[in-house]
């Protein structure tokens, strides 16, 4: 006889899910922090603009914690409160390059998120990730662009 507490394929997947996306959630916990400080901390004529910038991204990216966080609680998962690490610098190219470093990898972990709730058949949520990847592409432009540098390609490795 079947265990009836044993989890199902579906539970499983959409547990990883769930917790892929508390990753992705202190991620962008992790940008709303370094987003924040960056911007204030930023100095000299030629980091004005992006320094402006960065405040625009900082709160966008609070608008996709609040995706994810009611994403997660729609999932039946708990939304994590704990932000990963924000690394500092005094020098202003570290600073941007960290943001950028961050977005690359943010890119490449949404775009195996909409995967993911695609095959668990969560499509609204791929949809809402896909809108939040638009914005972190153009957060990654703005960077590269700042640091007077080719945008990086992200590939998706996982596929």
């Amino acid at each position: 006889m079947p265990d009836k507490n044993a989890a199902k394929p579906h539970d499983k997947a959409v547990q990883e899910l769930i917790d892929a996306l508390n990753e992705d959630l202190a991620r962008e916990y992790q940008a709303i922090i370094a987003y924040t400080v960056y911007s204030n901390v930023l100095s000299g004529a030629q980091w004005m603009n992006i320094a402006a910038e960065l405040k625009v991204h900082a709160t966008e990216e609070l608008q996709h914690a609040m995706i994810l966080a009611d994403q997660i609680d729609y999932l039946g998962g708990m939304p994590t409160a704990t932000p990963k690490l924000v690394k500092l610098s005094k020098k202003a190219e570290d600073m941007l390059r960290f943001d950028l470093d961050n977005e690359n990898e943010t890119i490449r972990n949404y775009r195996q998120r909409v995967k993911q709730a695609e095959a668990v058949g969560h499509y609204a949520l791929a949809e809402q990730l896909r809108h939040v990847i638009t914005q972190e592409q153009d957060h990654q432009h703005s960077l590269a662009t700042a640091l007077g540098i080719d945008v990086p390609k992200v590939l998706d490795l996982g596929a």
